[in-house]
C-alpha cells in the first residue's frame, strides 16, 4: 500500500472509531465499529501483521488488569462496600452540602486510586445520587465532582487507570517509585479541583436542605475491604519481583469471587458481564488503528512536538501537548502516540504526558471513555448535562490543576530523582 493512503485510510478509521465511541449509532456497543476498524486496516496493509500482534501483546496485559479489576469492583459492590460508603457520606455531611463534596472528594479519589476511575464512574456516582437525595442536596456539584475526579485523582498508583498501566510500562519506575513521584501532583490537582468546585457550585451548596435526618452507622464490609487493600499490597509485591499488577488483581477477584459466589450474592452470569468483554475488544482494537496511524506519519510529526528533557517548561510543554492530544483524538489514543515518544527523555516526561492525559480530559465530553460513561450513567438517572456547564467548568479547573500538578511533579523529581 502506498504511504499516502495507508495514511488517509488509518486516520479516517480511528475519527469514525472515535465518533462512534461517543455516539453509539443505534446503542451498539464501542467494539462494533472498533473491530472492524482493526480489521480493515490490518487487511489493507496499513499496518503490518507483525506490529498489530506486536500491539495486542502489549496490551494484553494492560486488557487483562482492566478485566480484573471490573470484576473485583463489581464484587466489592455486590459485598455493600459502596453502600457503605454512601452511609459513611450521609454520616460526614451531616446535612450540610459542602460537607457533603468534601465527603465525596475523599471517597471518590480513595477509590479512583485503588479500584480505577470505572469503579467511580459507574458504581460510586449512582450512589453519590442517592446520598444527595437522601440529604436533599442537589446532586449538580457532587456528580460533577465524580466526573472530574475520575479522571483527576487516576494520577497516584500505576493501576488507577488504564492509561497509567500503559505510562507505567514505560517509565521503568517500580510501582512504589511511581506512586512517590505521584503523590504530591495528586494532592495538588485534587485540593485544586476541590477549590474550584467550592467557588463555581457556591449557589447550589449554599441552598438549603431539610432538617437533618439520623444517619445509621454505617456496616463495613470487612472482608472486602481486607480484600481490597490485600490486593493493593499484592500491586507492591508483584512489582518488586517483576510480575505484572494482572495477576495480583486476579487473585484479588477471585478470593472475593468464591466468597460472594458461596453465599449467593452474585452469580457466574453476571461475574461475566461485569467483565465488560465488547469494551476489552474496544481497547485492543483501539490500539491497532492507532498503532497504524502512528506508523503511517503520526508519530514523525508528533515527535517534532515533544519537548525534551525534563526541565519545567519541558515537562509542561509535555503535559500541555498531551492535554490538547487527549481532547482531539481521546485519551487513551493519546497516550498510546505520545508515551513512546516521550520515553527516550526519561520517566519525567513520561508522568508529564500521563498528567496531560488525565487531567485534560475534564475539558471535554470527549476527553476520557470514563467520561462518556459517566454521561450515560446521569442519563440513567433523569439528568441532562449541560454542554456549557461543563465546559465552563473545564475552562476553570484543567489549566489551573494541570501547570499546578505538573509544578508538584517537577518538585518530586528534584526531591527524589527520576
Amino acid at each position: 500500500m502506498n504511504t499516502p493512503f495507508a495514511e488517509a485510510l488509518s486516520a479516517v478509521l480511528l475519527v469514525v472509531v472515535l465518533v462512534c465511541a461517543v455516539v453509539r449509532p443505534f446503542r451498539l456497543p464501542e467494539a462494533a465499529v472498533a473491530v472492524p476498524a482493526a480489521v480493515t486496516v490490518i487487511a489493507a496493509g496499513a499496518i503490518p501483521l507483525a506490529h498489530a500482534r506486536e500491539e495486542a501483546a502489549r496490551l494484553g496485559p494492560v486488557v487483562g488488569f482492566l478485566a480484573a479489576v471490573l470484576v473485583l469492583a463489581r464484587l466489592c459492590a455486590d459485598e455493600g462496600l459502596f453502600e457503605a460508603c454512601g452511609a459513611w457520606m450521609a454520616r460526614a455531611a451531616a446535612g450540610r452540602p459542602r460537607r457533603l463534596l468534601a465527603a465525596v472528594f475523599v471517597l471518590a479519589s480513595a477509590i479512583t486510586a485503588v479500584l480505577s476511575l470505572d469503579a467511580t464512574v459507574v458504581l460510586l456516582t449512582p450512589v453519590v445520587f442517592a446520598t444527595a437525595a437522601r440529604l436533599g442536596a442537589r446532586a449538580r456539584p457532587h456528580v460533577y465532582a465524580c466526573a472530574h475526579l475520575s479522571n483527576t485523582a487516576s494520577l497516584l498508583l500505576p493501576v488507577s487507570n488504564l492509561t497509567n498501566l500503559l505510562a507505567f510500562t514505560a517509565s521503568g519506575l517500580s510501582f512504589t517509585r511511581f506512586a512517590a513521584l505521584m503523590v504530591l501532583p495528586w494532592l495538588v490537582a485534587i485540593g485544586t479541583e476541590y477549590v474550584v468546585f467550592r467557588r463555581y457550585f457556591a449557589a447550589d451548596l449554599d441552598a438549603e436542605t431539610p432538617a437533618e435526618s439520623a444517619a445509621e452507622a454505617p456496616d463495613v464490609p470487612m472482608f472486602a475491604l481486607v480484600t481490597v487493600v490485600c490486593t493493593l499490597a499484592g500491586f507492591v509485591v508483584a512489582s518488586a519481583f517483576g510480575i505484572e499488577p494482572v495477576w495480583a488483581a486476579t487473585a484479588g477477584a477471585l478470593v472475593l469471587a468464591a466468597r460472594t459466589l458461596t453465599r449467593r450474592r452474585t452469580t457466574v452470569r453476571a461475574l461475566l458481564g461485569s467483565l465488560s468483554l465488547p469494551f476489552l475488544a474496544f481497547v485492543l482494537a483501539l490500539g491497532i488503528v492507532v498503532r497504524a496511524v502512528v506508523d503511517n506519519g503520526l508519530a514523525d510529526a508528533l515527535g517534532r512536538l515533544v519537548p525534551d528533557g525534563s526541565s519545567l517548561p519541558a515537562l509542561l510543554g509535555a503535559a500541555a501537548l498531551a492535554a490538547v492530544l487527549a481532547n482531539v483524538i481521546n485519551n487513551l489514543p493519546a497516550v498510546l502516540v505520545l508515551v513512546p515518544l516521550a520515553a527516550p527523555a526519561g520517566s519525567g516526561a513520561v508522568l508529564a504526558v500521563l498528567l496531560g492525559v488525565n487531567i485534560g480530559p475534564n475539558l471535554t465530553y470527549a476527553g476520557s471513555l470514563a467520561t462518556l460513561l459517566w454521561r450515560r450513567i446521569l442519563h440513567a438517572h433523569d439528568t441532562d448535562v449541560v454542554l456549557k456547564d461543563f465546559t465552563r467548568l473545564g475552562l476553570l479547573t484543567v489549566p489551573a490543576t494541570l501547570s499546578l500538578s505538573v509544578v508538584a511533579l517537577w518538585g518530586s523529581l528534584q526531591l527524589l530523582g527520576g
